[in-house]
């Protein structure tokens, strides 16, 4: 699965496209692209670790002494291409300067690359301009091929395990945090390696997109709002919002919980290829937008999603970039009124032909006894 992820002509395809962009290098640090390209998941320390992959020239990899070994076990380790340590006393980015090709014009820099990193390399290579390396590589990462989209399906399967645990977590009396609690116990029991976010958006924190976890108790005939994401040990994501109600839920929620269902469908049967982000998009905000709910759905339709749980592509009105097959992303529209709110959200594959989604728990309300 490692080699299928991570597959050592990837390095070749970083190389061609920064080429095709015109820089001279790009210098990866630890983050999303760094793993991407390397399928090593460094740690991000204040001392230098950087994936130079000039235009012209060997890939090498700097890394302090110390982290070594942990490099060379990595799926890094194994792709390669030279590991170059570097001791206390030296200086990392002269060292990564000096080994690359003379004369650069343009280097691509990580886009999570540290502030205070990013300075030390312009002053080591002066004259270049430093330009963000995600220009480059989310060209690549929108397209996700066959391994990773099996690895999006697996994170999918597992948070879906999660939610459906979660009525059993939903009482009335418990607090947000309590339930909270428990759900990111489950997110690890079932299988990810990391829990990236819990909201338990109960009553009016529903109607707040980004709800924190609070001290509010839960009350009977709450609706509560559940989304939950984590990483898995591929470093593939999860993402999903489901929602729940203790007891009996209020009529005019039912009400926009019906029309928000209608929505959600209407945008995941518009992805499929050359449709633009942004019209699938508008086909989930029209039903809402006729139903006289338009005002209380603020946010776009999804984000992409893949080694970090927001990415490219963004489905949002102005995105008129076509959908191809192995994109991913969310659908997630909702619908916030106050005193409570609504989202529905899947992570979807664009396929050949239409769409797959990576979460196949039931979209209804799911009511708690």
């Amino acid at each position: 699965m490692t080699t299928e992820l991570y597959p050592p002509e990837r390095i070749g395809r970083v190389r061609e496209a920064a080429a095709g962009a015109g820089l001279g290098a790009v210098l990866l640090t630890p983050g999303p692209d760094l793993r991407y390209v390397t399928g090593y998941d460094a740690l991000p320390l204040e001392r230098l670790t950087c994936l130079a992959v000039p235009a012209e020239g060997e890939p090498f990899l700097v890394v302090p002494r110390l982290e070594l070994p942990a490099a060379r076990e990595s799926p890094a380790g194994a792709l390669g291409i030279e590991l170059v340590p570097w001791d206390e006393t030296d200086d990392p980015f002269a060292l990564t300067a000096a080994r690359l090709p003379s004369g650069i014009a343009r280097v691509g820099v990580a886009d999570r690359m540290w502030a205070a990193m990013a300075l030390r390399f312009r002053a080591a290579l002066p004259g270049a301009e430093q330009v963000a390396a995600g220009s480059v590589l989310r060209e690549l990462r929108m397209r996700k091929s066959a391994a990773e989209v099996a690895a999006l399906r697996e994170a999918g399967a597992a948070i879906d395990r999660v939610h459906r645990l979660v009525p059993g977590f939903l009482k009335a009396g418990r607090t947000e945090r309590e339930v909270g609690r428990d759900i990111a116990d489950a997110i690890i029991a079932e299988g990810h390696a990391r829990v990236d976010f819990v909201i338990v958006g109960s009553g009016p924190n529903g109607a707040n997109p980004h709800a924190e976890l609070s001290d509010r108790v839960i009350s009977p005939g709450e609706p509560v709002v559940v989304d939950i994401g984590g990483t898995m040990p591929s470093g593939y994501c999860s993402d999903s919002t489901r929602n729940y109600c203790v007891g009996e839920a209020p009529a005019e929620y039912r009400a926009y919980y019906a029309v928000l269902e209608e929505a959600q469908r209407a945008s995941c049967e518009a992805v499929r290829p050359g449709a633009a982000p942004e019209a699938v998009d508008a086909a989930g905000r029209g039903v809402i937008a006729a139903a006289g709910y338009g005002e209380h759905f603020f946010h776009r339709t999804g984000h992409g999603i893949g080694l970090e749980s927001h990415e490219d592509p963004y489905i949002v009105a102005g995105n008129r970039e076509p959908l191809e097959a192995g994109m991913a992303f969310s659908i997630e529209p909702g619908i916030y009124p106050g005193p409570h709110g609504a989202r529905i959200e899947d992570i979807v594959v664009c396929t050949e032909d239409g769409y797959e989604p990576m979460n196949v728990t039931e979209r209804g309300l799911v009511t708690v006894d």
